[in-house]
C-alpha cells in the first residue's frame, strides 16, 4: 500500500489518529481541511488541528471554503490521487470529486450505519442513552451518510463514559478499522453492504439549545444528556447561567421537585422529572470549570435551577 495515492479531508483531532495511519502505511500527497477560523476573544484566526498535523508531517494544505467549487475539483483532480478518504471534514462532496479517485471515496463515520447519520454521531448516541455504538468504513455517494457499508465495529458505551472518553476509543478504532477497509480494497477482497433506510436514524448538528436542561426530564435523560455533551449542557440559578460538566444518578433519599437544589455538605443534589442529580463539576459564569465540592466551599447556590432561555 506504500504507492497508494491518498487525498486525506478532515478537520478536528477526531481525524488526527486516521491520518497518521495513512501517512504511515500510504503516499499521502495532500490534506483539504477547513479554513483558519477566528477564536477567543482577540478572534485570531486559528487553524484546524488536522492542518496543524498535517504541516508537521510536511504535506501540502489546501484549505478551500467550498470544496466543491470548480477550481478545487480542477486541482484534486490534477493530484491523480488513488483515493480519497473523509473523516469528520465538515462539506459534503460533489459527485464530481467522488469520481477523481479510481478506488473512490471511503469515510471513516463514528456510528454504525444507518443509525446516526448526520453531523453529530458521537453526541447524539449517548444523548439517547446508546449503550453500543460504533465505527463504519462506508463507500462514499452522493447522499448523505448513505453510501454502501464497507467494515464495521462496535465500540461498547459504559454507564459512566463521557464524551471525551468515547471520542478516544472511537478514534483509535476508526483509525485501525480505515487501515483494514484500504487493505482489503486494494486486493479486491471487500464485500460492500447496501444501507437498510429503514433502519434510519439522524445525528443532527448541535445547536446551542440542545444543552439547555430540562429538569422535568428523567434523571438518567439528564444525565445521559450531560454525559453527551460534556460542558455542552447547562441550567440557570436566576440570572447566571450555569455549565454542568459531570454528574451521576444519585441514590440518596431526598425529595425534591424539579429543578430544586439541595446542599448536602460538599454534595450538590438537583431534583428531577423522575429521580435525582448530583452535579460533580461545575463551571460558574466568568470562572473555570470545578469540582462541585470545591465551589461550595466558596459560594453559595440558590433554591432552584431554571429551564429558561
Amino acid at each position: 500500500m506504500n504507492n497508494l495515492r491518498v487525498i486525506f479531508m478532515g478537520t478536528p483531532d477526531f481525524a488526527i489518529p486516521s491520518l497518521a495511519s495513512l501517512i504511515d502505511e500510504t503516499k499521502v500527497i495532500c490534506v483539504v481541511t477547513q479554513p483558519d477560523k477566528p477564536k477567543g476573544r482577540g478572534h485570531k484566526l486559528q487553524p484546524s488541528p488536522v492542518k496543524i498535523f498535517a504541516e508537521e508531517n510536511d504535506i501540502p494544505v489546501i484549505q478551500p471554503i467550498k470544496v466543491k467549487a470548480p477550481e478545487v475539483v480542477e486541482q484534486l483532480a490534477a493530484m491523480k490521487p488513488d483515493l480519497i478518504v473523509v473523516v469528520a471534514f465538515g462539506q459534503i462532496l460533489s459527485q464530481e470529486i467522488l469520481d477523481i479517485p479510481r478506488l473512490g471515496c471511503i469515510n471513516v463515520h463514528a456510528s454504525l450505519l444507518p443509525k446516526y447519520r448526520g453531523a453529530a454521531p458521537v453526541e447524539w448516541s449517548m444523548i439517547n442513552g446508546e449503550k453500543v455504538t460504533g465505527i463504519t468504513t462506508m463507500q462514499m455517494n452522493a447522499g448523505l451518510d448513505t453510501g454502501d457499508i464497507l467494515l464495521s465495529e462496535e465500540v461498547k458505551i459504559g454507564d459512566e463514559m463521557i464524551l471525551p472518553e468515547l471520542r478516544e476509543r472511537l478514534m483509535t478504532v476508526g483509525a485501525d478499522l480505515l487501515m483494514q477497509t484500504i487493505y482489503k480494497l486494494n486486493i479486491g477482497e471487500l464485500h460492500p453492504i447496501k444501507q437498510d433506510d429503514a433502519l434510519m436514524t439522524y445525528a443532527p448538528m448541535l445547536k446551542k439549545d440542545t444543552g439547555l436542561i430540562d429538569w422535568q426530564k428523567s434523571a438518567q435523560e439528564i444525565n445521559n444528556l450531560i454525559r453527551g455533551l460534556y460542558g455542552g449542557a447547562y441550567t440557570f440559578e436566576q440570572e447566571n447561567k450555569f455549565k454542568i460538566f459531570r454528574a451521576r444518578i444519585a441514590e440518596e433519599k431526598i425529595s425534591l421537585k424539579s429543578g430544586e437544589i439541595k446542599v448536602d455538605g460538599q454534595k450538590l443534589f438537583v431534583g428531577t422529572g423522575d429521580g435525582l442529580i448530583e452535579i460533580l463539576e461545575i463551571q460558574a459564569p466568568n470562572a473555570k470549570k470545578m469540582g462541585t465540592g470545591d465551589y461550595l466551599r466558596g459560594h453559595k447556590v440558590g433554591e432552584r435551577f431554571w429551564t429558561k432561555e
